[in-house]
């Protein structure tokens, strides 16, 4: 989907601060919610990684911004805990001693109808271009590169499809692509011609650049 999550290239956004020696947890309730939604995936199956990142890709414009990481988190495997019934947001909000904010529902045509790829399409030196798809729900093709062309560098094994994977879809695996970009083909104000991106692609995402 798009949303303010699909934050690859967008200028604006000021320094990126870095802190010396930081420490994975801050304070103990960004443990505990690592550890909740670690167990929705991994113990009670309660949701795969796919669903989890589309719950953030869901939260609010304003709330996805101003949340820490560990929020996010938080506000991610919470809702997925409420939308498959885990807990109800009532005994959340009695838990958590007052409202609190889970993601948009899920649209109701969450998936772009993209053809199964099984069999890969494309090899190492190819030229792909990306579709300029605009799904309602969950994908994994970046916007900054979309419409755009790049070449194959490397052909990896399949693996689970996320577009189908994050709404419950019939489970597939496609390959997956690491296709070069020439900077200046994503950004006209990029640096220097020999700088490059490098960006991970399912076949569905991908079309020859002859096609």
């Amino acid at each position: 989907m798009d949303g303010i999550h699909d934050l690859g290239g967008m200028a604006g956004f000021g320094t990126i601060a870095y802190e010396e020696n930081e420490p994975v947890f801050h304070e103990p309730w960004q443990a505990t919610a690592f550890a909740l939604n670690i167990v929705g995936i991994g113990v009670l199956r309660n949701h795969n990684a796919d669903e989890y990142r589309h719950s953030i890709e869901r939260m609010p414009p304003i709330h996805y911004l101003q949340a820490c990481y560990y929020e996010r988190v938080l506000t991610g495997a919470a809702t997925l805990f409420v939308e498959k019934g885990v807990v109800s947001k009532e005994e959340l909000e009695e838990r958590a001693g007052g409202a609190f904010p889970l993601a948009s529902p899920n649209a109701p045509e969450p998936m772009a109808e993209l053809e199964p790829q099984p069999v890969a399409r494309f090899k190492q030196g190819d030229r792909v271009t990306v579709k300029d798809i605009h799904p309602a729900g969950h994908t994994r093709v970046p916007r900054f590169c979309r419409g755009k062309t790049g070449t194959v560098l490397h052909v990896a094994p399949a693996f689970s499809f996320p577009d189908a994977a994050a709404h419950g879809g019939a489970f597939r695996k496609e390959h997956t692509y690491h296709v070069e970009f020439a900077s200046k083909d994503l950004w006209a104000e990029a640096g220097a011609d020999n700088e490059s991106v490098i960006v991970d692609l399912w076949d569905s995402y991908l079309e020859g650049a002859d096609a």
